[in-house]
């Protein structure tokens, strides 16, 4: 091969690096910010150097892109994610009110349907963003969460913290998961829903 088609070839890997990686950068300067809870152009563009040391610097996956955003979807989960982050804070600032000496922790593995690394990793990252719960570690072997989940007293919280997470998974998969995941998701939640129609007919 002629050092002109190696010198092509480098730059077209190049090329594709970049356009995998702004979905990573992206990412990884918006939690930055939503962590300092700072928006000024100053903090964004440190974030933004951070992200391609990071990037760079560091073994990282690639990132695989679906080919499709929705953005109604989008719209919707924005609005259910500062609800929920609300809503969580409440929760926690009344339990440490009225009972702090009588509050359980537990951790709970939960695992997800997609085998999409950004997936499991977008999932992860708006767990620990409300309030409550925490990410500590996910094995990406069976795309497992595994999260310390705050104010416990009961069983029937932890399978409503599952559903939470798989509420999540089911909004982003919504806006930019694969057509497979996606229809796949929603054949199951219907599944889901269809067999819990006898029990409410009850």
């Amino acid at each position: 091969m002629s050092p002109m088609k190696r010198m092509k070839q480098a730059r077209d890997r190049s090329k594709l690096t970049l356009i995998n990686e702004v979905p990573l950068l992206v990412w990884l300067v918006f939690v930055w910010v939503v962590l300092w809870q700072n928006y000024s152009l100053g903090n964004i563009a440190f974030g933004l150097i951070l992200a391609l040391v990071i990037v760079n610097y560091f073994r990282l996956p690639p990132v695989e892109l679906s080919g499709r955003f929705n953005i109604w979807y989008a719209i919707l989960f924005v609005g259910d994610f500062i609800k929920d982050i609300f809503v969580a804070s409440f929760q926690l600032a009344w339990a440490a009110l009225t009972h702090p000496t009588r509050i359980k922790n537990a951790v709970i593995g939960v695992p997800l349907q997609t085998r999409q690394d950004l997936i499991v990793t977008f999932v992860g990252h708006v767990t620990t963003l409300i309030p409550g719960s925490l990410v500590i570690d996910v094995d990406r072997r069976t795309s497992t969460l595994y999260l310390h989940v705050f104010n416990v007293n009961s069983q029937q919280d932890l399978e409503e913290m599952r559903r939470k997470v798989w509420r999540t998974e089911r909004q982003v998969l919504s806006i930019m998961g694969t057509k497979e995941e996606y229809e796949a998701m929603k054949a199951q939640h219907k599944n889901a829903q269809s067999k819990k129609a006898p029990e409410v007919a009850k």
